[in-house]
């Protein structure tokens, strides 16, 4: 086993390009094999999601990886990190002083792969589509700043804003921005099912079994321009059912990389073992993973039961025992890496503290134990989650003050009763849609946010959202961000637990390694190739 780690400057946002650690991607081969990744996310329709991969609705870092390859965007998120760069369009700008006013130039001889146009009409279709569908996973409100879009011949799109946000390029480089063809998508309907068209890096098919996706094709699109190069002819993304099956393929050669999720003892086994065709290589992350709480629920609708729960958490225990080195403490739900981070839990709560819980609880009147349940996914943020859950029921009970019991369920029902309030307490992931602050803020905690949450805070969606947005220099948000997680601290909607790193395996003939996942979990097929092993 090779263990290399890429390593890229702290602050997102300031990142620059570094060398691949397993080869450059420029080495890839056009053999037309088709290189095999491996994948523990599950890709299902249900009843209540039957359209799993319509860019108006997906909203998981699994569903948004395959719409990444086939669908394009007017920016995207580039090579190395850093600030969006045009992909679909040619170039985009503010035009305006106060970021309001945001113009993009298709490029030319843009076409879906089924050879139709792409022209600035469909971008309108496609973006006003989404938020006009306004999908209850709560994509759309990454678009909600967006007041009116129009179009300047077919190669002009300019889009006027309700109030600044300099961070709208990210937005436009998030799937739900995807340009799709009218003639494959209704204006007023998700399409059902595991069908994708777009005018991207890659077409896409899919072998569905009972639902779910089993595997997917992604075959090199001809009639693509953009900003990436394409490496390779062919990727197939195989599902398994757990990280140790998915292991057990690349090990024997039966699939050329594996990414998410490896299970820490997993990842300890590949780094410790003495295999040495395969490499490991490990990057920065920008996961994050918190307890969401349903604040209208009698469990936890009390500020001060929350406030005891962050008060008891003990986070250092937690990693240690369940992830290793492979995670971090968190203190805020941003990222201790992003511009704008503050430790406000560790600020307001300091070490864990029965006493200090107590008096909590004591103060508001609150009868002990409290009895609640928490609830988390078994199958979508992989196998140490239980683990995690019992850690963390132990430290609640151990306490006194609290009756926990856990309660695990398959993402496909746990999503859908989660954004339905069935959960008090509930265990969730974050992968940016961007690597900005606000994108580690807004979704939680605006108007729409995408847990379905009740909490609402007039300050923060009127005044401090608003107020960061405008400064686009990141650093001279820094006040208005810190307000605001000093206000998560306080009443405590959400409680952060950890941020993660993460891991790619690779046989050690593939290539662009380092560049297949970026720090916000994106996958970027287009980077691998086929070299020489050894």
């Amino acid at each position: 086993m090779n263990r290399k780690t890429l390593v890229l400057p702290a602050v997102a946002g300031l990142l620059t390009p570094v060398l691949a650690a397993c080869g450059g991607s420029g080495s890839g081969s056009k053999s037309g094999d088709a290189i095999v990744v491996g994948t523990t996310d599950r890709f299902t329709a249900t009843k209540e999601a039957p359209a799993p991969l319509d860019p108006a609705y997906a909203y998981d870092v699994g569903t948004w990886n395959i719409l990444r390859q086939s669908v394009q965007t007017l920016m995207a998120q580039p090579r190395g990190e850093g600030t969006p760069v045009p992909d679909a369009a040619e170039s985009c700008s503010f035009t305006d002083s106060g970021s309001e006013r945001y113009a993009c130039k298709l490029r030319e001889g843009l076409k879906f792969a089924s050879g139709d146009p792409v022209t600035a009409q469909d971008v309108k279709y496609s973006i006003e589509r989404a938020l006009r569908i306004n999908a209850d996973s709560g994509v759309a409100a990454l678009l909600n700043t967006i007041d009116t879009i129009e179009t300047q011949g077919d190669s002009e799109v300019v889009f006027h804003l309700k109030t600044a946000d300099a961070t709208f390029p990210y937005k436009l480089s998030t799937p739900v921005a995807g340009i799709v063809n009218p003639k494959d998508y209704q204006k007023d309907k998700l399409r059902d099912g595991f069908d994708v068209d777009g005018s991207g890096p890659y077409t896409f098919s899919a072998e569905v079994k009972n639902d779910a996706i089993v595997s997917a094709t992604f075959t090199k699109n001809p009639a693509y321009k953009g900003s990436v190069t394409v490496n390779n002819d062919k990727v197939e993304l195989r599902a398994f059912a757990d990280a140790d099956a998915m292991g057990s393929a690349v090990e024997k050669g039966d699939i050329d990389v594996m990414t998410r999720t490896m299970s820490p003892a997993q990842i300890q086994k590949l780094d410790a073992g003495s295999d040495q065709n395969v490499d490991l290589v490990d990057m920065p992350g920008l996961e994050i993973r918190y307890l969401a709480f349903n604040t209208n629920a009698s469990s936890v609708k009390s500020k001060a039961v929350r406030q005891a729960m962050a008060q008891l958490v003990n986070r250092g225990e937690l990693v240690s025992k369940v992830y290793g080195t492979e995670a971090e403490p968190l203190y805020s739900l941003v990222p201790a890496t992003i511009t704008g981070h503050s430790n406000s839990f560790f600020n307001k709560y300091g070490n864990p503290s029965v006493d200090k819980a107590k008096s909590l609880l004591t103060k508001a009147g609150i009868t002990t134990p409290v009895k609640l349940t928490l609830h988390y996914t078994t199958d979508h943020y992989g196998s140490a989650t239980k683990q995690e859950f019992e850690v963390l029921q132990k430290q609640l009970n151990d306490s006194g003050l609290f009756d926990a019991s856990i309660q695990g369920h398959p993402w496909s029902a746990f999503r859908p009763a989660e954004q339905k309030g069935a959960y008090d307490v509930y265990g969730m992931g974050w992968f940016p849609d961007f690597p900005d602050a606000d994108n580690f803020i807004a979704p939680f905690l605006d108007k729409d946010n995408f847990l379905g949450s009740p909490y609402n805070n007039s300050t923060i969606q009127r005044s401090l959202i608003p107020q960061s947005r405008r400064e686009a220099d990141r650093l001279s948000a820094s006040k208005s961000l810190t307000e605001i997680q000093d206000t998560v601290a306080e009443d405590v909607p959400v409680l952060p637990l950890w941020q993660g790193k993460q891991y790619v395996a690779a046989r050690d003939d593939i290539t662009g390694v380092a560049y297949a996942l970026n720090s916000s979990s994106t996958l970027q097929l287009w980077e691998l190739g086929r070299g020489v092993s050894g």
